[in-house]
């Protein structure tokens, strides 16, 4: 094989090894079997007579010339991405979009939202991402992102949504067998839901004078949708939108008076993106939804 014959197709494998450190992480990104990444590495390195990826511990790692053409192949992500951006205005409300978001947000959330855009236009066909990484939304990982912190990549149109209350929460039969505190010192007391691990959030509540404690969390879990369906199930206190505990009748607020949080919201769309029909729909759909959500 010569250089003229490698093609765009080998060259996103590439790039989809170099982002992931895996064939199969490669394979699930780009929808495709992991022999078929393969044998399009395989090519591209036959093609330019170096070895591109090392095997290690941590998984494959570029080589030096895997490096030196790295910035090659991500300039011609970009043109491939703004070519289909270019190609993609239509004044027909139908097609694909893709949409990312955090794993609360997009399955507690977001369903009712998109059923009701369906039914205003049934040409949309919807790819959901629960997620708490912020997909790439100039790299097109995503169409559209709904994101807890405001944005700051240039390129971007992003609507800011609201703040998405928070508050302490616990089924009612918790409550009743084990009281209801009246204090954030008395939340000592109790079984607490909350994460395996320390972050910027409870690090920020340590400084207002919560007295927080990862080791004595009684139910861990860095999984949001985990902790939520602890709270469900009665396992104790923990962090639940208030708007989603509203709609429980088994759920009771903690402290109303005393501890809240607030998560900035915002919808994110590529610049390119927002004159296309069904971004531009989906996205004012999203902001009007989430609005309603959030003052419900």
């Amino acid at each position: 094989m010569s250089i003229d014959s490698i093609d765009w197709e080998r060259q996103r494998a590439f790039l989809a090894v170099l982002r992931t450190g895996s064939l199969s992480g490669a394979a699930r990104l780009l929808d495709i079997a992991q022999p078929t990444v393969r044998r399009r590495i395989a090519e591209l390195e036959a093609a330019t007579g170096a070895a591109l990826f090392t095997r290690t511990p941590g998984g494959l790692q570029p080589t030096e010339a895997g490096r030196a053409v790295a910035g090659h192949a991500e300039a011609m992500d970009h043109a491939a991405a703004a070519f289909v951006r270019a190609a993609s205005v239509s004044a027909e409300v139908a097609g694909r979009v893709r949409i990312s978001a955090s794993e609360i947000i997009a399955v507690e959330v977001l369903p009712p939202i998109l059923a009701g855009l369906q039914r205003a236009h049934p040409g949309l066909m919807i790819d959901l991402s629960p997620t708490n990484r912020n997909e790439d939304v100039l790299r097109r990982e995503a169409d559209i992102a709904v994101r807890m912190v405001r944005p700051t990549q240039d390129a971007l149109v992003a609507q800011r949504v609201g703040d998405v209350p928070l508050g302490l929460h616990a089924r009612r039969d918790y409550l009743a067998q084990y009281g209801t505190p009246d204090s954030v010192a008395e939340l000592a007391g109790h079984r607490i839901i909350g994460v395996e691990h320390d972050n910027a959030i409870l690090r920020g509540m340590r400084a207002q004078g919560w007295p927080i404690d990862v080791e004595r969390f009684g139910f861990r879990s860095d999984n949001d949708l985990a902790q939520l369906a602890a709270i469900r199930a009665g396992l104790g206190i923990g962090f639940c939108q208030i708007g989603l505990a509203a709609r429980d009748r088994d759920l009771v607020r903690v402290l109303p008076d005393t501890v809240a949080v607030a998560l900035d919201t915002w919808v994110v769309a590529h610049e390119d993106l927002r004159g296309v029909a069904r971004i531009r729909a989906t996205f004012d759909h999203l902001v009007a939804g989430l609005r309603a959500y959030i003052s419900a």
